[in-house]
């Protein structure tokens, strides 16, 4: 089968494309078809060898990848999220057989760059929404987990006032729309081209941050999430009301590597009945691998950047 090796760390140009041995699963297995994948910033990271969370922690973070992944180059292949179709069950599975569509966040067990994966049952690994493509669904297992995740922790009320930072990503284009759907009033931050998209994703009001400074405008919020990780407490501190929250993804989404199946059945639940949709930047075939992670290393993406593996 193809799938894409990483050799060392380093720029996109380390990923290549290559034949492996198509793996088979153990009794507790299930050997999916991938349909769809993306890259999701957590792959292009890793691939770097770049946590990204600030000159005090790299280092430390940078030695911890090193002993979780692999010391000179990813021990497994690289992919976060996928969907696709159950080509085969181990003995011991339960839940799905074979031709069912399913979709789920790899975790620690990653391998989504491939033609076929090998997952445990509980990865947490769900039923594809009917109304959802394979593209489409293979982006909500960490974006839209990740969004939910953290806006939970906000006990958000109806009527409370949200800024959401970072609104034209992965995290913050399902971030406004679940904090809309809890009857919140939704700002969103991102630059001017992504405007228009962060108010039909129902954004009650939008603020271009490269013209301006949101915690210079007097305006006070129940919650400020920062989507993108760029913000600090002490920046935004005066924004946010007497009981207000600030909440960063970087800090309060917990390691998100292992998905909560019930945070997953809730975006299935406000995808079916139309409550949730993706945003879909740009496409790219498996073949053009390190275009797309070219393209996301650029930070400028909207939505996500899905990879197509293989097509129905």
């Amino acid at each position: 089968m193809r799938a894409v090796m990483c050799d060392r760390y380093g720029p996109p140009e380390v990923l290549r494309l290559a034949e492996i041995e198509k793996p088979v699963p153990k009794p507790d297995e299930v050997l999916i078809k991938v349909y769809a994948t993306t890259v999701h910033v957590g792959d292009t990271k890793i691939r770097a060898l770049r946590p990204g969370m600030g000159a005090a922690l790299d280092p430390f973070i940078k030695t911890f990848m090193r002993f979780a992944v692999g010391f000179t180059h990813p021990r497994k292949i690289l992919g976060m999220e996928l969907s696709g179709v159950v080509e085969e069950t181990g003995r011991d599975v339960m839940g799905f057989k074979k031709g069912d569509h399913v979709f789920c966040s790899t975790g620690t067990h990653f391998g989504a760059y491939a033609e076929y994966a090998c997952l445990p049952e509980d990865t947490p690994l769900m039923k594809k929404p009917a109304n959802m493509s394979h593209e489409e669904a293979a982006t909500i297992a960490n974006g839209a987990t990740t969004a939910h995740y953290v806006l939970r922790k906000a006990r958000l009320e109806p009527g409370q006032k949200v800024l959401i930072y970072g609104a034209s990503g992965s995290v913050g284009t399902f971030a406004v729309q679940l904090a809309k759907n809890l009857g919140t009033e939704v700002t969103g931050v991102c630059s001017g081209p992504n405007l228009e998209l962060v108010r039909s994703l129902g954004a009650d009001a939008v603020i271009d941050y490269t013209t301006t400074d949101f915690t210079q405008n007097g305006e006070t919020y129940d919650l400020i999430f920062d989507a993108v990780g760029k913000l600090s407490h002490s920046k935004v501190k005066n924004s946010l009301t007497e009981t207000g929250k600030y909440l960063n993804v970087l800090t309060d989404s917990g390691t998100n590597m292992k998905v909560a199946a019930s945070d997953l059945a809730f975006v299935i639940a406000q995808v079916e009945a139309g409550k949730l949709k993706t945003v879909i930047d740009r496409r790219y075939p498996l073949e053009q691998i390190v275009e797309a992670h070219r393209y996301v290393d650029g930070g400028h993406k909207k939505g996500n950047v899905v990879v197509t593996v293989a097509t129905a």
